[in-house]
């Protein structure tokens, strides 16, 4: 009974904490704002120079 109750029990508890690390406070929201920022400074000083490298950098905002 007791290997049963760790093996439900810790399996849940992990699963919590990776949900309370999904928001955000505000030093990440500003963090991801200052990102944003430098991208669109960047993709305005340096534009992508085709559709392969826009699709690039699509797929980099995407993924961060």
């Amino acid at each position: 009974m007791t290997t049963l109750l760790r093996l439900l029990l810790i399996p849940a508890l992990l699963t919590m904490s990776l949900a309370a690390c999904d928001r955000g406070g505000p030093a990440e929201r500003t963090g991801r704002s200052l990102d944003r920022a430098g991208e669109r400074v960047r993709d305005t000083v340096d534009p992508p120079r085709g559709p392969v490298e826009r699709l690039g950098r699509s797929v980099d905002r995407a993924v961060n």
